[in-house]
């Protein structure tokens, strides 16, 4: 015969529903003791800081500030206005307008796009290569973290070297 499991005592509902504030309260009021009381005076004038989207949509600014005029750019996001590759070579383009002839690139080539971005921003740059050109132009679409990390990266690396001049705290 198997064996029968112990049975629970039955709990009362009020138990269940009953708040457990007690020991909170208790713990609170030892830290509110230990630290010398409660904080007087007027409260520090905190500034809240933007998060991961702030400094997203700063970089993505950015990106439209240089890439301002350049034919076939348009950077709406990091994901589909990278698609043809264009955007990252007016991007490195800006900053190395001798590395290439931007006016000779077309649209429809993807591959070859994204093949002399990734280089030209390696060579000159010292840009890490974190984006595979097979798998930019496998993806109609390109992942947007992946773009957004790359251009993190190109960003740091123009930042590097002094290219790029950012507000010192």
């Amino acid at each position: 015969p198997p064996k029968e499991k112990p049975k629970r005592p039955a709990l009362d509902r009020r138990e269940l529903t009953r708040p457990r504030l007690a020991p909170r309260a208790q713990s609170r009021k030892a830290l509110v003791e230990k630290f010398g009381g409660a904080a007087s005076g007027p409260a520090p004038n905190i500034k809240k800081t933007g998060g991961t989207n702030t400094i997203k949509n700063m970089l993505l600014e950015w990106c439209r500030a240089k890439t301002r005029g350049y034919e076939h750019v348009d950077i709406q996001n990091f994901s589909s206005s990278w698609s043809s590759g264009l955007a990252f070579c007016a991007l490195i383009h800006k900053f190395f307008p001798d590395a290439f002839d931007y006016a000779a690139l077309d649209p429809a080539n993807r591959r070859e796009n994204f093949a002399l971005a990734f280089a030209t921003a390696e060579q000159h740059a010292d840009c890490a290569p974190l984006l595979e050109v097979e798998d930019m132009v496998r993806m109609s679409v390109p992942d947007s973290k992946c773009v957004y990390t790359y251009v993190q990266e190109l960003y740091r690396s123009l930042v590097d070297k002094g290219l790029v001049k950012t507000k010192k705290k």
